[in-house]
């Protein structure tokens, strides 16, 4: 998830390390805030391996810092991943969620719908959080206000990005003048 959000913010402008970890922790720091000893040693790797380079330029007030960039190897390496999300990104919601934030950077709306097809596919098969065998419980099944909660709330946010789905599948699948 780290490694698609650099990815994908990187795509978008050249950033330093201290922006860039500000970008992150706004999409994801609720989930999992991000260290510097997670981030730096992840940049450092992922410059290694020519997904991103780094330039020390002056800095305004301050001394000069180190800008990253995407290479053209980090261009077609995010697309990729964005063509191709691995199935945890797809069916968790955290990671759904990045892919989602960076999904407009693929051009064809063909390869759009097919990555949130896959989604709608996951969300619309039988699911539950608790089960009695083979049969999956409902919020009518728990006398517990706290499980039924959970119910309510996970039924009302599947609903809504059901609907969303739908939506932007038909928009995307309409064809173009």
């Amino acid at each position: 998830m780290l490694e698609l959000a650099v990815l994908g913010f990187l795509y978008d402008a050249h950033l330093h390390g201290y922006e860039l970890r500000r970008h992150i922790a706004a999409l994801t720091g609720h989930v999992r805030p991000i260290a510097d000893g997670t981030l730096y040693p992840l940049l450092k790797r992922m410059e290694a391996a020519g997904l991103l380079r780094r330039e020390l330029q002056p800095g305004q007030v301050a001394a000069p810092r180190h800008m990253l960039s995407l290479t053209t190897s980090g261009r077609r390496e995010l697309l990729r991943r964005l063509r191709e999300p691995d199935e945890l990104f797809i069916t968790d919601e955290n990671r759904w969620f990045t892919v989602l934030a960076f999904l407009r950077h693929l051009d064809d709306p063909a390869q759009q719908a097919a990555v949130l097809h896959r989604r709608l596919h996951f969300l619309t098969q039988p699911a539950s959080f608790f089960w009695d065998g083979d049969r999956p419980l409902r919020a009518a099944d728990f006398d517990d206000p706290f499980r039924q909660g959970l119910f309510t709330i996970a039924t009302a946010t599947t609903r809504t990005e059901l609907r969303w789905l739908r939506e932007t599948l038909a928009s995307l699948e309409q064809p173009r003048p």
